[in-house]
């Protein structure tokens, strides 16, 4: 009730501005019920800061990847004394070189991994550019698009409050007893009845607002919840490989284990390129949302018509049992699923199968947490 009565606010706010630009008020309220754009802005920024914060975690283990980079040259010496004593080998001074350049890659630890880390961060300023631009257009286009829902569902009261009215005075007792009143009498009636006919049908609306907004809302959440799991997912997956890095590079110095490193890299590039590649998703799916929020504002234009509403198409709008035409709504989960294509596509830039396949456990986890949720709230 506390909803409907807040929507019915806001059509008054509505009605009062008249039929100009989108009034404060009314964005007020809008950015209060749904957020202040499609992505808020507060968790974005956020998510950003965070990444900045955890990463000044780098030197947790650096101590000890020192340490056993020492002991893994002193054994990788040993082996090539070993071998050039027995003659198997010769004497080579460049394969000696690398576990000096790996303990200098320790050593050296934050400016190496944001070196390495530049790249994906020249992708990210470059497609968050992209994205925040279209991102005022859009959430200009969603307050107009808020501002003619609630001129539709203004249209529709006023509209079944007369049509309830005419088919009053349709009746055969009506016509008989009203004919021996004065038509100031009837004019008076109707300016007492028509209002209270038009709150009884602003229920039946507002329960339709409702459940428009509970979908548009619903859709909108599963849109920002699929874009906040993904650049976690990469805020999680970078801190680890950033505090654990260096055992990686420790370890590579051994024969055994010479791959290490590169694989290390491979895997901390493609998940930096997250970001990016999640912002040149999110502006895509934004000129989906552009085209259905202008196609829908279009057809509810077309409703309230420059001459006034068409009772017709009004008619048939309001039977669909919700006041939206379903294209922003789509457009919102298409956008959530292609989200979570982020970490294949960064799989095809920088080859790596460790991070696509511990995404797809922790998807795989998540899912099997959410139906043990779901079977002990039913049980």
């Amino acid at each position: 009730m506390n909803t409907i009565s807040m929507i019915t606010v806001t059509t008054g706010l509505l009605v009062q501005s008249g039929p100009g630009g989108v009034p404060d008020s009314f964005k007020e309220t809008f950015n209060f019920l749904q957020g202040n754009g499609v992505y808020e802005e507060g968790m974005m920024h956020f998510l950003k800061e965070l990444k900045s914060t955890i990463w000044t975690h780098y030197d947790a283990f650096i101590a000890d990847a020192q340490a056993l980079c020492a002991i893994f040259m002193l054994i990788f010496f040993a082996i090539k004394s070993y071998e050039m004593i027995s003659g198997d080998k010769r004497l080579e001074i460049m394969p000696l070189l690398r576990p000096f350049g790996l303990s200098m890659v320790i050593l050296w630890w934050p400016v190496f991994t944001r070196v390495v880390a530049f790249p994906a961060e020249i992708v990210e300023n470059r497609t968050s550019a992209l994205f925040e631009g279209s991102q005022q257009d859009i959430n200009a286009l969603r307050l107009q698009r808020a501002k003619l829902m609630t001129e539709v569902a203004d249209a529709l009261f006023k509209v079944q409050a007369e049509t309830e009215v005419a088919a009053r005075e349709a009746d055969s007792w009506y016509e008989h007893a009203w004919e021996s009143v004065k038509s100031s009498v009837k004019e008076g009636f109707s300016q007492v009845w028509n209002p209270v006919v038009e709150m009884r049908n602003r229920l039946q609306i507002g329960l339709q607002l409702l459940a428009t907004s509970l979908l548009e809302t619903l859709a909108v959440w599963i849109l920002r919840i699929s874009v906040y799991v993904i650049f976690t997912v990469q805020i999680i997956f970078s801190t680890i490989l950033i505090i654990l890095g260096p055992f990686s590079v420790a370890i590579s110095i051994l024969p055994a284990f010479r791959d290490s490193f590169s694989t290390w890299i491979a895997r901390f590039i493609s998940v930096n390129l997250y970001s990016g590649i999640g912002f040149l998703v999110m502006y895509v799916a934004s000129l989906f949302q552009h085209y259905a929020l202008e196609a829908e504002i279009s057809r509810y234009t077309e409703l309230l018509g420059s001459a006034g509403p068409d009772i017709e198409k009004l008619g048939w709008f309001a039977s669909n049992g919700v006041l939206s035409f379903g294209m922003v709504i789509i457009t919102f989960i298409i956008g959530a699923l292609t989200m979570f294509t982020v970490p294949s596509i960064s799989t095809w830039i920088v080859s790596t199968s460790g991070v696509s396949s511990a995404a797809s456990a922790m998807g795989s986890g998540a899912g099997t947490m959410g139906s043990m949720a779901s079977k002990a709230i039913g049980g």
